[in-house]
């Protein structure tokens, strides 16, 4: 069965849902995008010096993610999916986050190590992500059942949990004032990274067909 869906699936189906997957990501991101600017607004020192710098750094990390984890989405909800070697590319934003969280904390005084970490916002950042990541995520899974036909539920749905957990650490970025790399590694990784569970956790359910 899965041969024959794979066999049958041509250059206009694939790029039906690279559209269908590409747009889907891009109204969640909207959507995201509206609710963390409602909800929570615009950080009030976006101004100071060196803000603007780490709110990069920040997005930089987070659209690493939604970038690779939208790639992958394409071809892991085709019949047949993509290898597992490919899907640990996603990994790689998490990878560079962490060691640029290393380096910090080296080059830091241990004193300052647990306020590094801590920070002041992660019970909100905590909470926000993933509240902010459900309204992406209902979005992906619709464009996933409406364009794909993944055979590997539980790749998929971590993968349109990862999108959507990506997107959603973008919007809230916009928000944060907690600037430190190993609070952004820790805080918004860890956040992201419960997203993409929830995602494999419920793909078997929403994705099937």
């Amino acid at each position: 069965m899965i041969e024959i869906l794979s066999t049958n699936s041509g250059p206009a189906d694939r790029r039906q849902l690279t559209r269908g997957i590409g747009l889907a990501a891009a109204l969640g991101a909207g959507a995201a995008l509206c609710i963390a600017l409602l909800a929570l607004g615009v950080r009030p020192d976006l101004a100071a010096p060196g803000a603007l710098g780490f709110l990069l750094l920040k997005l930089a990390f987070t659209a690493g993610i939604v970038v690779l984890a939208v790639r992958l989405l394409t071809r892991v909800a085709r019949p047949g999916g993509a290898s597992g070697g490919r899907v640990l590319t996603a990994l790689l934003p998490f990878a560079g986050i962490l060691a640029l969280a290393a380096l910090s904390l080296a080059s830091a005084p241990s004193a300052h190590w647990d306020r590094m970490v801590v920070g002041h916002m992660w019970l909100e950042c905590l909470v926000s992500i993933p509240i902010i990541a459900v309204v992406p995520f209902a979005i992906l899974v619709w464009a996933v059942r409406r364009f794909a036909a993944p055979t590997d539920l539980v790749r998929t749905g971590a993968l349109v949990g990862l999108v959507a957990g990506g997107i959603s650490a973008m919007g809230y970025a916009l928000h944060c004032v907690d600037d430190s790399v190993p609070f952004v590694a820790l805080w918004y990784g860890g956040t992201i990274a419960s997203c993409t569970l929830v995602g494999a956790m419920l793909g078997p359910r929403l994705l099937r067909w």
